[in-house]
């Protein structure tokens, strides 16, 4: 985990800007606080924030090729360094340091833009090649690790994240209409569009080259479905091979120069990661985890009792609901983007436990769920496929009811809420979007709430197909289930779970998290397996569930999935609600963001504040939270930004550990 910045002069050359650099490191130091370093010439700036895990003594950033034409400036990690680095060796390359980075370097010398097609990784970075005068960035498969940019000024500008880019007081910060549509269609916004006028994201799995004649950009990986699958194979054999590479993916994210903790949250993902790096070793292992002080979303008995089963030291974070409502605003502040959900605070708080632990790196579950069938969105799926083949059947939809056995509804207000709810859009089959078609209908309750003129604003989005064109040529030709995994994998996974709630609530306590079922090799086994050997009637995960058998606790393959959630709204309407939730949603307030109707906002805020103690609806719930992180994400980021980026600026000593390179020159300014 690291942090990343500069810019590329689109036409001609100008000085380096060392005070931008600066400027931008400052903004993102809190990823790698360990050192700071640049390199300047007349073409390229690159600005890198160092956390430090892999070669601690000469891993340092920006770091060269032998004849110092090729830098780079690199986040994140190249798990199979230690396999290239050989391979590299062998075609004549000569090494200098001990890192993953200068396998980049020499990856890209030997095969260019296909370098990337090598890494086995989760990684974003930026290359400056002065013979060919181009800047090369790329993104990993999955999206791990983010990268923005915005052309401007003559200059194409890049960044881990969009504060940095904000550093040039020139680049303009306004709220895309666009952008925020899709948020509040999707949870999260399609690459390249961001919640910000003028910035772009760079899709995972891609990379761009920039140079004096223009700018090109190729995706060079996604996830591929069969559209008929080998159902010779019994699900045995695939759960050997799914345990095999399972086994050689934490492998491969264990190679750090510190130590490495793992995630438990008490489900079956976390405790097959933490069972399985417990095989590796009889060294001690630390776990960390989240306690709620809502039982509604505690799962502290399950932690409790892997961590027993495989001896860990186990650390804990109470997390209750004035602890969410006190950290918010740096949540938002992170995430750059507004969120429905309060989930990503408390992974913010466990990071933080993570840090003050002395750890740096963390093994974590996400990625287990899209790509094994675990969310109650492929069952429903499912069930909505096979009732649309018969819309009016009075029986098909009763399926529904397997999903919810617990629901404290009868039978009447059964039938009307969940057959409302899982009807929209039956028999809409052919659209691409088919099994998310409930939860976006949810989701955009928030829209009701819009101004007037933003509402005409956005308008022109299509954001019901925002996504479209990530789609691959045979996507119509796959088993619905498994395109409902392709679409939650490009949306939830990659622009929510692994960006709110994950690299970014880590990132702000310098904490890397690394994740094996994500490792595109265990993906791509994934793909090959038929849809029923992962979703066994209404069974979720049932191959990795064969695959951990007998490694784990039946009391935890057994338990039903308990998706993680926090709570929401109530954090802000308790008594002791810290005063910015008032001051927010203010009529003024709204009135100034020229996002929502302030009316409609008092009012939802003062259901809330009735309703505090009970429970609110999921949709007002999510109308809640994305009206409130929209307005904290205007107050900091267009209001309120000058004046926090003066402060976060003048109060890093960013010269006494910073290492500029000019021209190939090194110096350190004291």
């Amino acid at each position: 985990m690291c942090g990343i910045a500069g810019y590329f002069q689109l036409e001609g050359t100008r000085p380096p800007d060392k005070d931008l650099i600066v400027k931008m490191i400052s903004l993102i130091r809190h990823r790698g606080p360990d050192e700071f370093g640049a390199f300047l010439d007349n073409k390229c700036v690159l600005g890198h924030a160092r956390l430090s895990i892999i070669d601690l003594s000469t891993g340092q950033q920006p770091l060269c090729n032998e004849d110092e034409t090729v830098w780079i400036a690199f986040n994140g990690e190249i798990f199979n360094y230690v396999e290239l680095r050989p391979v590299l060796e062998g075609l004549g390359h000569r090494f200098r340091t001990h890192s993953d980075t200068e396998v980049i370097v020499h990856a890209y010398e030997q095969w260019d833009r296909e370098c990337v097609q090598h890494f086995n990784g989760q990684f974003s970075f930026a290359i400056y090649d002065m013979n060919k005068r181009t800047l090369f960035i790329a993104r990993d498969r999955m999206g791990k690790r983010p990268l923005f940019y915005t052309v401007q000024n003559g200059r194409f500008y890049f960044a881990s994240e969009i504060k940095a880019l904000f550093a040039d007081h020139s680049i303009k910060r306004e709220l895309d209409a666009e952008g925020l549509d899709q948020v509040f269609t999707w949870w999260t916004c399609a690459p390249p569009k961001t919640a910000f006028g003028g910035i772009a994201e760079l899709e995972s799995g891609s990379y761009m080259e920039i140079s004096e004649i223009g700018i090109s950009t190729a995706r060079y990986w996604s996830m591929e479905y069969p559209d008929h699958y080998d159902d010779s194979r019994s699900v045995g054999s695939w759960a050997e091979e799914v345990h095999a590479l399972l086994v050689d993916s934490i492998r491969l994210r264990l190679r750090a120069d510190v130590p490495v903790g793992v995630y438990l949250s008490g489900g079956l993902d976390s405790s097959a990661i933490a069972s399985l790096v417990r095989s590796f070793t009889s060294n001690p292992l630390e776990s960390f985890s989240i306690v709620f002080g809502d039982s509604a979303f505690d799962e502290s008995s399950n932690q409790r009792l892997m961590a027993k089963q495989l001896g860990t030291t186990h650390h804990q974070v109470q997390c209750n609901y004035e602890d969410i409502a006190a950290c918010f605003p740096n949540v938002i502040w992170h995430t750059e983007r507004p969120i429905l959900r309060t989930a990503p605070a408390p992974m913010y708080l466990l990071s933080r436990l993570v840090n003050d632990a002395g750890f740096k790196v963390v093994l974590t579950g996400e990625g287990s769920d899209e790509i094994f069938g675990g969310y109650d969105i492929f069952k429903e799926t499912k069930i909505r496929y096979f009732w649309s083949k018969n819309p009016n059947s009075r029986s098909r939809p009763l399926l529904l009811k397997r999903l919810y056995p617990t629901l404290p509804l009868s039978k009447v207000r059964f039938n009307y809420f969940l057959e409302e709810f899982y009807k929209e859009g039956l028999t809409e089959t052919d659209r691409y979007y088919f099994s998310h078609i409930p939860r976006i209908k949810a989701t955009s309750r928030i829209k009701d709430f819009y101004d007037a003129d933003f509402k005409s604003k956005s308008a022109a989005s299509d954001s019901m197909n925002a996504f479209a064109h990530m789609l691959p040529l045979r996507f119509a030709q796959w088993h619905h289930v498994s395109r409902a995994q392709f679409i939650e994998a490009k949306s939830l996974l990659s622009g929510y779970l692994l960006s709110s709630q994950g690299d970014r609530m880590a990132a702000a306590n310098a904490v890397e998290g690394r994740y094996p079922f994500l490792d595109h090799r265990v993906i791509e086994l994934a793909t090959r397996i038929p849809p029923h050997y992962k979703l066994f009637g209404l069974k979720e995960k049932w191959v990795l569930k064969k695959a951990m058998h007998g490694a784990l606790p039946e009391a935890i393959l057994k338990r039903p999935k308990q998706p993680y959630m926090a709570p929401d709204s109530r954090c802000f309407t308790q008594k002791q609600a810290p005063g910015y939730v008032k001051e927010l949603l203010s009529e003024e307030k709204v009135k100034e963001a020229g996002v929502f109707n302030p009316t409609m906002v008092g009012k939802l805020h003062e259901k809330c504040l009735r309703q505090s103690q009970g429970q609110m609806s999921f949709r007002d719930n999510m109308a809640f939270m994305g009206i409130l992180s929209t307005q904290m994400l205007v107050d900091q980021f267009i209001e309120k930004f000058n004046e926090r980026e003066i402060h976060r600026v003048t109060n890093f000593n960013v010269w006494r550990d910073f290492t500029t390179i000019c021209n190939g020159h090194e110096t350190t300014k004291n």
